[in-house]
């Protein structure tokens, strides 16, 4: 059985963070563990608070598992301030050092909630894409957080390849441009544009957008089943592709949960073990 580490903040309404990581981890036949980088307040109507652990206490939960159960995969999601980003890059550093065989890496920039709420703190964006970014093997933004970590007013579609590029390049790793909320862009379809590294070629995944508003945790559910996916094996292109299809199911069978945007069911299909394990 793969393993794989979410660092992320914890959701006590279930729909985000650590709860649909470990979620979708356990749909794809995986085995989930978790470092809680902060405890959020918040349902499907918003986030309410946020309360960041302690940096040295992120890194102890860190180390604690990569000492005893080696991650074949890590999904970092919410980090909140630099201290935690600079922990959290410490210690791939010391796994890095520690060990031949390396962890998967797969990096959501989490920016803002759903709602609107900041989630990291403004002077910590730089520590982010310096300290963290060259660390990974793929960063998943979505357009509204390329615009702010390329420092642009825009991200029309003739704009991605060229900005996930220059990120790529600059970060020696993968690009997934999620295109989701891609109809404020004026975008007739869900686009989302892979760019597996600076030099390889974009792939375009597009998708009719799902009339559906429980879309609570995508972002989280999506990074996590790439990770299930890279743990497993699959290159970068198969492993989105398959997190997509994964993903679309979810969202098309979201459960009709609370007064906001409801969570998805990560448990669509009792059969998607079956079908993570015969590839």
């Amino acid at each position: 059985m793969k393993k794989v580490l979410t660092i992320a903040g914890s959701d006590c309404s279930g729909g985000a963070g650590i709860q649909a990581d470990l979620k979708t981890i356990g749909a794809w036949g995986c085995y989930g563990m978790s470092v809680i980088t902060a405890v959020t307040v918040q349902n499907t109507c918003g986030v309410r608070a946020v309360y960041p652990v302690e940096a040295e206490v992120v890194q102890q939960q860190f180390t604690a598992v990569y000492e005893d159960i080696f991650p074949d995969a890590v999904k970092i999601g919410m980090l909140c301030n630099e201290e935690i980003i600079e922990a959290v890059a410490e210690t791939i550093q010391t796994i890095r050092k520690m060990s031949v065989v390396q962890p998967k890496i797969v990096l959501d920039p989490v920016l803002v909630s759903t709602s609107g709420r900041a989630l990291l703190e403004p002077q910590a964006k730089e520590a982010l894409q310096t300290k963290l970014f060259p660390l990974v093997d793929l960063i998943t933004p979505n357009l509204g957080e390329m615009k702010v970590l390329c420092g642009v007013e825009n991200m029309e579609v003739s704009e991605r390849e060229a900005a996930g590029r220059k990120l790529a390049k600059e970060n020696d790793c993968g690009v997934l441009i999620k295109g989701g909320h891609g109809r404020e862009y004026g975008d007739s379809d869900a686009q989302d544009l892979l760019i597996p590294g600076a030099d390889k070629p974009a792939v375009w995944f597009r998708a009719p957008f799902i009339e559906n508003p429980n879309t609570h945790g995508t972002g989280c559910t999506l990074s996590s089943a790439i990770a299930c996916r890279l743990a497993q094996g699959n290159t970068m292109e198969q492993s989105v592709q398959k997190a997509k299809d994964y993903l679309t199911g979810a969202i098309a069978a979201g459960l009709d949960l609370g007064a906001g945007n409801g969570p998805l069911n990560h448990f669509y299909k009792a059969t998607i073990q079956d079908q993570c394990m015969g590839g």
